[in-house]
C-alpha cells in the first residue's frame, strides 16, 4: 500500500516513506521467511536450522518493524488531509503485522526456544 504512495503526484515526495521502506522491504522478507518455516515445521520437516531461521526472522523482523513503525506517524502527518485515512489503514496493517511476530515470538519462547 504505502508504495501506491511514490507514484501519486501529491505524495510522490512524502517525508519518511523512503525511509521506512528501507526497513519494511527487510521486514516483509523476515515475516515470509517465518511464516514459510513455520509451514515446514507444520508439514513434518524436523531439521533444527528450520527452527533457528524461524526464531531469528520473528526477531529480525520485529527489529525492522521497530523503523517501520516509527515512520508511519511521519508520512502521516505529512501527507496530504485527503490522504490521512488511507496512512491510518497502511498504520493497522502494521500494526497487526507486529502483533502476529509477537505472538509467535511468545509461542516459540513457551516453546523453549530462545529469542532476543
Amino acid at each position: 500500500m504505502s508504495t501506491q504512495l511514490f507514484v501519486i503526484p501529491a505524495t510522490a515526495d512524502l517525508k519518511g516513506n523512503a525511509e521506512m521502506h528501507n526497513s519494511l522491504v527487510p521486514a516483509s522478507y523476515h515475516r515470509v521467511t517465518a511464516a514459510g518455516s513455520a509451514i515446514r515445521l507444520q508439514n513434518g520437516e524436523t531439521h533444527e536450522t528450520i527452527i533457528r531461521i524461524l526464531v531469528s526472522c520473528v526477531n529480525n523482523g520485529l527489529k525492522r518493524d521497530q523503523e517501520v513503525t516509527k515512520w508511519l506517524p511521519v508520512m502521516r502527518d505529512d501527507a496530504p488531509d485527503e490522504f490521512k485515512p488511507f496512512l491510518e489503514n497502511i498504520i493497522s496493517w502494521q500494526q497487526q503485522a507486529v502483533q502476529r511476530l509477537t505472538s509467535a515470538k511468545q509461542l516459540l519462547g513457551q516453546m523453549g526456544y530462545e529469542s532476543q
